[in-house]
């Protein structure tokens, strides 16, 4: 569906009617709301799931000019004062963990219970130079050239053999991205430092990180769970980048974070 906020207009994948607070399930880099699509369906008795496009991804418009993740976290922000009524659950994996990261700081009062996967709150002292060549080869290299790049980095090889359905169906979303909107996320990465403020965050928070993760291994996942309080900490064995997606045996754990 469309919504229409004071910060521009979204897509949002809407699924399920439940009785439990809405979920909104913030997708990684370069993806769209639509790579939840098999778990909002396998939660769709239970609650409503709400999978928003970030600015630029996917059907969200997007001016084109530079952003930050903050910015990404007010864009939900607006999204949930329109579709929701009170606080909602929320499910960041990657760009979108980040995004929840500065979502729960910034507006507390939208958030209820948080569950962070395969994120950070800063890449570290050498971001700025890492994500800058992360945006150059995003505009620079075709689309269907970058794919091997990211399969690796988002399953274990082993997914990667037993499910070539779901990994073509997440590689195709990771195709049609928008270049320019890709790179630009890559430039908000290059900003963001968000460890200040993790002591800030109320919401009850679990914390999941894939063993084999590279991209944001399990010492970035730890610098969270120590950081926010009262969070907990899962390392996911034989898993990569995009666990969510690798792993459905995770969304009875997550659902059970959720209702507690």
């Amino acid at each position: 569906m469309r919504v229409d906020t004071a910060r521009g207009t979204f897509e949002v994948a809407a699924t399920g009617e439940g009785g439990a607070r809405p979920l909104v399930a913030l997708h990684a880099l370069a993806l769209s709301g639509r790579v939840w699509d098999p778990m909002a369906a396998a939660m769709a008795g239970n609650r409503r799931v709400l999978a928003p496009d970030a600015r630029g991804h996917g059907g969200s418009d997007w001016d084109g000019g530079p952003f930050g993740i903050a910015d990404l976290a007010d864009d939900v922000a607006a999204i949930i004062e329109v579709v929701a009524d009170g606080p909602v659950d929320v499910v960041g994996l990657s760009m979108g963990g980040s995004t929840a990261i500065l979502l729960a700081q910034r507006r507390p009062d939208l958030v209820a219970r948080l569950v962070l996967a395969d994120t950070t709150a800063d890449y570290g002292p050498d971001r700025v130079a890492q994500w800058i060549d992360r945006a150059e080869k995003a505009v620079g290299v075709p689309r269907e050239k970058q794919v091997a790049f990211q399969v690796d980095r988002w399953f274990s090889p082993s997914f990667v053999e037993a499910h070539p359905d779901e990994v073509r169906r997440v590689s195709d979303i990771f195709v049609a991205t928008d270049s320019r909107a890709h790179a630009a996320a890559c430039h908000a990465f290059a900003g963001l430092d968000a460890d200040a403020g993790l002591g800030d965050i109320q919401a009850p928070t679990l914390v999941l990180v894939g063993r084999d993760d590279y991209a944001t291994p399990p010492a970035m996942a730890q610098v969270l769970a120590s950081g926010i309080p009262d969070a907990r900490l899962e390392v996911l064995d034989d898993t990569r980048h995009l666990s969510l997606i690798e792993r459905p045996d995770l969304w009875p754990l997550v659902e059970k974070h959720l209702d507690t």
